[in-house]
């Protein structure tokens, strides 16, 4: 099994769980800004920034890879919202040099704290760029899941290495108790917790093409919606989303 190209492959029909939540407090109003700012670190491409913007946010996005903000520019013209979109380039872990202070009411980190040196430092820094009371969207990989796909996928001796890595001692790969730790330093309070992938990875056939759906894509994606706040599905999933708000 190529888990690392399967998982690029069926990265929409992923995507689609926390989108629809974004999508759903930009137009619920529920928060602060009219239109609301929303800030994207990492998301160069415009995966989540166009549909934002197509919902009436108004969207900066931060990415250190020119190409992929060319990529963005050229999406956001597509789409025709290239006027809702900014894109800076920038370092997510010196995020102050190139964004104001609490500016945004949604700040959007997905996966990119594991990504960094210093996650905390990260967070840190996209707390001081969200607005009192703004929402924060962290996406982070599920070690747990990866030993799960590296035992099914034959390869015993790495799924092993990767359970021990996580029953250590500390300094093993960013993981769920340790990001919650992490939003309770931050004072941040986590609202919501989704699983993202539970299922799409082991699914014969779940390659969507283009945002469009395999054969069994309708039942796929629904199986990922009901199965992404329930547990013990979300705690298998190949990624993690918490949706925190800043409390001061």
């Amino acid at each position: 099994m190529d888990t690392v190209g399967r998982r690029e492959r069926t990265a929409p029909l992923r995507h689609r769980v926390v989108l629809r939540l974004l999508d759903d407090l930009v137009r619920s109003g529920s928060l602060t800004g009219t239109p609301p700012e929303v800030l994207d670190c990492g998301g160069g491409s415009g995966s989540s920034a166009v549909p934002l913007a197509q919902a009436g946010a108004r969207v900066t996005v931060v990415d250190v890879s020119a190409d992929a903000l060319a990529t963005l520019r050229r999406r956001a013209g597509e789409a025709g919202v290239d006027d809702r979109v900014r894109a800076v380039q920038g370092d997510v872990e010196a995020l102050g040099e190139v964004v104001p202070a609490a500016a945004f009411d949604l700040v959007l980190a997905h996966e990119v704290l594991e990504a960094v040196d210093r996650p905390e430092t990260a967070l840190a820094a996209i707390v001081a760029a969200t607005r009192s009371s703004g929402r924060i969207s962290i996406v982070i990989a599920n070690p747990v899941a990866n030993v799960l796909a590296r035992a099914l996928a034959g390869d015993l001796a790495s799924a092993l290495l990767e359970l021990r890595a996580l029953t250590g001692p500390k300094g093993g790969p960013l993981d769920v108790p340790s990001l919650q730790a992490m939003c309770g330093r931050l004072d941040l309070v986590v609202e919501q917790m989704h699983g993202v992938g539970v299922f799409t990875e082991f699914v014969p056939g779940a390659e969507p093409d283009a945002g469009h759906a395999a054969p069994a894509g309708d039942a796929l994606a629904e199986l990922e919606q009901l199965a992404s706040d329930r547990s013990p599905y979300r705690e298998i999933a190949s990624r993690i989303h918490l949706l925190a708000r800043r409390t001061s």
